[in-house]
């Protein structure tokens, strides 16, 4: 199957995570996503471990295999004459850039917006920084546990106000890349009606402060200032973590029916005072929680997980990471793939989370392809520009011979 992207080529010049990210996500969809690095050791991320799999004389890092699946990867200096002849290159016959360098470092190369879109009028141009390309800070480095404590994410993740505490993945630098690869699909369906590409820009502490969802408004219409609250919901009770006989699971009632349903089921009042609404157990979360810790306390969790069940109660486990990718669930909505590596062979990688109604393979792809190596695609995507240039060049001229007979005729 052809991916909704397949007529998309995207040159992505972007390290780290957030660009890649967001490069990975448009390849994902049959976009042909030509990612540019330094000759010198290339993406950052190439070096970021342990851990390290393969050869001890050409190790890979398993960080860099997260998020650079279904790319080509090309080698350029773009302080070398070379290397910005053939990035204008792809600009012409490219219709996305990507990049997150720090503001300003792609004009002092050459490539500023106007450059850019002299080469290719068409096109888009996804620009990703720390803090935002303007304001006081603009020009700030942006690394992702910085900005998930500029952006307020630390102040409400963590047992208490005492401990802030990160999100256990970069979770600022991949919302970063989503909301970037939205950002450039908007601008690419604007740009059949327009023709012209568009600048689209977000940042790390963007994609924070776009997610603090009831945290936000609870700050900017309520002023309240959240604050971290443990494993429990603020604004929902019960909605967490409990204890059981032998581990722990999670459960949510999100209405006073569930509510009803479980307080019953458990020997526990619903309407006892304190317990009969949900602003009321709100108020009472620490004596809510005591008393459903206490009810499932002599329950196996196996037990205690079916019995929910039955109930129609929401509820899950918390399962370590091996546990996520053994269950046959995970697999069955193609959360993890097969590709062949030219170091590693066979292995297997986190699989892309959307899938559509006509391809049993999860993204817009029929086959997905493994994360490069450094410069692995240099011939090959010379090849092709230079096929294309030619292809233009014959195509010139053939208008121009078209245009004398007209004039001469």
């Amino acid at each position: 199957m052809s991916g909704p992207l397949d007529d998309v080529v995207v040159i992505d010049l972007t390290r780290a995570l957030a660009g890649p990210h967001c490069g990975m996500m448009l390849a994902d969809m049959g976009a042909r996503v030509i990612k540019v690095e330094s000759p010198d050791g290339g993406d950052e991320s190439r070096g970021w471990g342990p851990p390290f799999v393969g050869p001890d004389d050409e190790p890979v890092s398993t960080y860099f295999l997260s998020c650079n699946r279904n790319k080509e990867s090309v080698t350029l200096d773009l302080k070398s004459d070379d290397g910005r002849e053939t990035l204008a290159r792809l600009v012409t016959h490219a219709d996305v850039l990507l990049e997150n360098f720090r503001p300003g470092v792609l004009d002092r190369l050459g490539f500023d917006v106007e450059r850019l879109h002299e080469l290719n009028p068409g096109l888009v141009l996804l620009s990703i920084s720390g803090f935002g390309h303007d304001g006081p800070e603009g020009g700030r480095p942006g690394y992702d546990q910085i900005a998930q404590g500029e952006g307020g994410l630390m102040s409400l993740t963590g047992a208490d106000p005492d401990h802030p505490q990160r999100v256990g993945v970069p979770i600022g630098d991949l919302l970063a890349g989503m909301y970037g690869a939205y950002g450039v699909v908007a601008a690419l369906h604007e740009r059949t009606r327009t023709g012209r590409g568009r600048v689209v820009r977000t940042s790390l502490l963007a994609s924070i402060v776009g997610v603090h969802a009831f945290q936000g408004t609870r700050y900017t219409v309520a002023g309240e200032v959240g604050r971290a609250g443990g494993n429990h919901h603020p604004s929902i009770c019960p909605y967490g973590l409990f204890t059981c006989a032998d581990g722990m699971i999670q459960l949510s009632c999100g209405s006073e029916s569930l509510w009803q349903k479980l307080a019953t089921a458990f020997g526990i009042d619903p309407a006892a005072p304190g317990f009969a609404t949900n602003r009321e157990r709100v108020g009472n979360r620490e004596l809510v929680v005591e008393t459903l810790d206490a009810a499932f306390a002599d329950i196996p969790q196996d037990e205690l997980m079916a019995r929910l069940a039955e109930l129609g109660i929401p509820a899950g486990e918390v399962r370590t990471l091996d546990r996520v990718y053994e269950w046959e669930q995970t697999r069955s909505q193609g959360l993890v793939i097969d590709v062949d590596h030219p170091l590693l062979g066979r292995i297997e990688i986190p699989g892309p989370p959307i899938r559509f109604d006509d391809n049993a393979f999860a993204g817009g792809r029929s086959e997905h392809l493994h994360p490069p190596l450094l410069g692995e695609h240099n011939d090959a995507v010379r090849a092709w520009l230079d096929a294309v240039d030619a292809a233009d060049a014959a195509e010139g001229a053939d208008r121009g011979v078209d245009a004398a007979g007209g004039a001469g005729s």
